[in-house]
This record gives C-alpha cells, structure tokens and sequence, in this order.
C-alpha cells in the first residue's frame, strides 16, 4: 500500500482497487455540507424586505400557498391566502405561478400550477406540525418553512449523500476518486444549494440515489429480493411524479429489470409505480378535477362552432342575445337561456359561462385580416388566461419571454451563461467516464470487487440515453418555454440526473489520479463547480454568476 498526496492531508491509496479511505472522512464531508445547509436554513429569508414570509420566489410561494391552504382549510383554492378580503395581494404570498379555473362550486378560483402530489405529502407534514406544536404558517412562517426545510430537503440530502458515498466507495478505484467524488456531491453539485428553498428538483434527486441505492445490488446478483423491486418501482415512479422527463428513465429501468427479471419487475417493480401514478392522477384530480396537470391547460380546445361577427357588440355589452343563443343551439352547443358573458379582451375575446349546463366557452374574434370576419367557439382550457395572468406572452419580461434562437438556446443550455459544462465542468469528467465504462476501459484495468462491467456498462448506458432524452426535450420546447428555467442559478431541470452523473465520473477521475497534472485538473474543475454552487447558496432563485458577469458586460441583455 503506498501514500498519496491531496493536499496536505496523506491518504492511502489501495493499487487493488479495495477500499481503504476511512468512512470517516466521507462523514466529515457530510457533517460540513449539513451544517452549511442548515446554517443557511437558519437565516433563509425572503429577497423583499418588506415580506412577512421567508419564501424566496414566486415558485415556492404557489406550493407555500398551496400547503397552508390545504393544511388549514382542506382545500386546493389558494385565494384567500394570495389576496385580502378587498382584492389586494398579500405581500408575501402572491404569486405568478397561478392558474384559474372554475371549481365545483360554479366559481372561478385560483389554484397553483404545481404538480399536486408533493404539495400534498407536505401539507400532511405541515399538518402534524401544527397538532404537534401549534405553530402556524398564518402566524409563524418562518419558524414552519424553516423547520419544513430541514425536514424535508436537509435530513433526507445528507441520507442521500451519505448512500451515494457508499455506491461511490463501491464503484471508485482509487482514493482520490473516491474522496473527490464524495467532495463534488457534498460542495459542487447544486444539489446542496436547492436545499434552502421548496422545490421539487431536490426531491427528486434524493428518490433517484434511494433507487440506485436498491438497483445496484439488483445488477450484480447480490441481493433479488423482491422488496428491492417494488422499492425501486416506488422511487423512480416518485422522481417520474417531480421530474416529468424522468419518466424515460424510469420506463428505461423497468425494460432493463424486466429483460432479466420479468417476474418480479411485473409483479412489484410496475405495480409500485403504478401506486404512485394513481397518486399523482388522483390528487391532481382532487385539486382541479381533473386527470391532467395544469401545464397541460395552456390553450382553448378547438373550435366547436362559428358565430357571425356581427355579435361581437352586444358580446361587449355582456348581453347573450337570441340570437347568439340560437346560433350556438343551431350547432349543437348546449346553452340555457341565461348564461353569463365576460369579457376577456374587449372586442375580441370574451368568455360564455352556463352554470345549468356547467358549459364554459371561449369566443375569439378572428385576427384583424383573415379571410373571414368571424367568432370562433372553443371549449375554454387555457387556464393560463385570466385578469393579471403573468403568463399571457404581452406580459412576459426578461429571460421569461424566452429565447428566440433554438441553437443560441442550446449553446446557453450547454456552455453559455446557463451551462451545464460552463457553471459545473466537473461534469466533463461524466462524458469521458460515460465513454470508459461503456468501452470498458475501467474494468480492464482494476474492477472492484462485487461490481462486474455489465454492471458499469448498464448505469453508464442508462445515464447517457436519459441524459440525452432530457436534453432532447427541453431543447426542442417552443420558444415560451425557452426560459432557462427562469431566474434560477443554473439548469434546474437537470439538477435530478446529478446522482447519475456522479457516479459515472468516476472513472475518469480514477484515471486522472494517476498523475500530479490529472488531480490538478480534477480539483480545478471542483473549484468552479463549488464557486457556481455557492454563488447562489442563499437563494438558488437568482441568476448564475456567468449571467450576472455577461449582463454586467452588456454581451447579454434579457430585459
């Protein structure tokens, strides 16, 4: 056994591929990131000085809302938490990230856009807060959120960190890789800086190390247990309910499991899954009454009938004449003799609500030069489109409007001020590993033990086709949702595949440790990655510092 220099700390370094850094240096990695996680939980607090809450952004603020809503009153409704009695927004809680719809009672509400599920599971959890200590986020929001934050992201992320440096012990070669893997999950992924905010991308990266956690045994025959399926059926379906994209990840394992196991990947790792898609469709149905998410409600249907412009005057008048009413019936709308017309946009859009037939209709003017003056008749599912909506295009600002140019969106994505490479190059360390264990460059040289190559190959394989399927995704959406993300620190979509990424890094790390110049690149690329990590350590709901230097420059201008 020979002695490696990391600084100025001597480890050793096992030439066999055995393990022999002490757990304790993983745990004091751990300890560092906590603390630091829950230093910045302890004085997290709003960006508006003005706020009574500590929410950080518009997206936590909708599943805030929507947690002391339905920890408190039961409900989904959100409008009594984000206005007054008079109408006026209370500072603090608004929020853009909103959708309205009629609800059961007959009457338009709002609701957040959030996908339910999660947002449910923490109203539970803010509910036995309260029974247990009388808090409420009404009166003690920061004492809750902060609380919530700790037990929701901190406590189950050290979990995670602590599970990927044992799959990281597992998988590594050599102490440095090792030791540097399990420093770039602790300080130089934006994982830890998520943990300071309500979000879903954190979640979902802490069930995907629970699901590597209980696959990778799968994978080397050690451990078939059926438990092990169903668990893994159960954390990748959840990451699937956090991440839309990842469920081509998930649908990519199940094939894989089922290619060797199809017996138990049937019988406990699909119905897991199936367990938490019925959980997911059916809380979105008890929120909106409906099996579709939100973001799915961004247009009207098609159109159902045709009125004659003519009508467009007394539409303004909010009358529903005879002979609006017959021409409707004549095309086989069902409509009552009364129903009540708003209006959306004067002269052009207005919107027919039937309360005795529960029929709601768009009515939209065709554009100024079309060949045919006329009003079109959608069924109404744009539940983007309401008084003071953010998200109608004319009122879009900044980075939110979207990038024009799908090749200009993909430098950014990849290595501009939003990069993948740009902001955490240790990433570039994944392609190369990506490459070695699919070419098994690492196995042919020391394996350790309990992992076979098919093994390696399998994660390298599955991280690159999921990888490319997300990144195939986000950059083939529409130019609305061209946005980066918003104002975020970083690619915050992605921030899911992390554990993936980490552990495929690690054969190009193990092979840089070989020389004196390899650890000097390995540690410089950590270093950028922890600065753009910590860049953003007190709200990750802030710009990257590769997008505050370029502005500050005047090369980029999102305004």
């Amino acid at each position: 056994m020979s002695d490696s220099v990391v600084g100025t700390l001597r480890v050793p370094s096992a030439g066999n591929g055995t393990r022999s850094v002490p757990t304790t240096y993983y745990a004091l990695l751990i300890a560092i990131s906590t603390a630091l996680m829950l230093a910045r939980i302890a004085r997290v607090d709003s960006a508006d000085p003005k706020s009574p809450t500590p929410f950080q952004s518009a997206n936590d603020r909708s599943r805030w809302a929507t947690i002391r809503s339905l920890g408190d009153d039961g409900t989904y409704v959100i409008d009594h938490i984000i206005f007054d009695k008079q109408g006026n927004r209370v500072r603090g809680w608004h929020t853009i990230d909103l959708v309205k719809h009629r609800g059961p009672d007959g009457e338009e509400h709002y609701y957040s856009s959030k996908p339910t599920l999660l947002t449910t599971l923490l109203a539970g959890e803010y509910w036995l807060i309260k029974k247990l200590t009388g808090a409420t986020l009404a009166e003690q929001p920061h004492y809750i959120a902060r609380l919530m934050l700790v037990l929701t992201n901190v406590l189950p992320l050290a979990a995670a960190l602590a599970i990927l440096a044992w799959l990281i012990d597992r998988f590594g070669t050599t102490d440095f890789g090792r030791i540097f893997a399990v420093s770039a999950a602790c300080f130089g992924t934006f994982m830890t800086t998520f943990a300071v905010t309500l979000n879903n991308h954190t979640i979902a990266a802490i069930s995907l190390v629970v699901a590597l956690a209980v696959i990778v045994p799968i994978l080397t025959g050690e451990c078939l247990a059926w438990r092990r399926f169903a668990v893994a059926g159960l954390s990748l379906g959840f990451v699937a309910a956090n991440e839309l994209p990842a469920l081509s990840l998930l649908v990519f394992a199940g094939l894989g499991l089922a290619w060797r196991w199809p017996a138990k990947t049937l019988l406990a790792f699909v119905p897991a899954a199936l367990l938490v898609a019925a959980a997911v469709v059916g809380t979105n149905i008890l929120a909106h009454g409906d099996w579709r998410t939100p973001y799915a409600h961004r247009k009207d249907g098609a159109a159902i009938a045709t009125l004659t412009d003519a009508l467009a005057v007394p539409l303004n008048d909010g009358e529903a004449t005879a002979q609006l009413l017959a021409d409707l019936r004549e095309q086989k709308v069902a409509v009552s003799e009364q129903p009540i017309i708003e209006q959306r946009a004067r002269g052009d859009r207005w919107l027919l609500w039937d309360a005795p037939t529960r029929t709601e209709l768009i009515l939209q003017r065709t554009p100024e030069g079309a060949p045919k003056a006329e009003i079109e008749v959608r069924r109404r599912d744009n539940w983007y489109d309401y008084e003071g909506s953010y998200w109608q295009p004319k009122n879009l600002r900044g980075i939110d409007r979207g990038e024009e140019s799908p090749l200009r969106y993909a430098f950014n994505v990849l290595i501009g001020h939003h990069g993948l490479f740009s902001l955490t190059p240790i990433w570039l360390l994944t392609v190369a590993g990506c490459a070695m264990w699919l070419r098994d460059m690492a196995s042919g040289r020391r394996q350790p033990p309990g992992n076979s190559a098919i093994t390696n190959r399998a994660i390298a394989a599955i991280t690159v086709i999921t990888t490319l399927v997300v990144l195939a995704f986000y950059l083939s959406r529409p130019q609305i949702d061209r946005n980066y993300g918003g104002g975020t620190c970083c690619l915050r979509w992605l921030l899911w595949l992390t554990p993936l990424w980490l552990l495929t890094l690690l054969p190009a790390a193990d092979w840089l440790s070989t020389s004196r110049w390899g650890r000097a690149a390995t540690i410089a690329l950590l270093l950028v990655s922890a600065f753009s990590a910590a860049y953003a350590a007190d709200n990750p709901w802030t710009h990257p510092w590769i997008f505050d230097y370029w502005t500050s420059m005047g090369w980029i201008d999102y305004k």
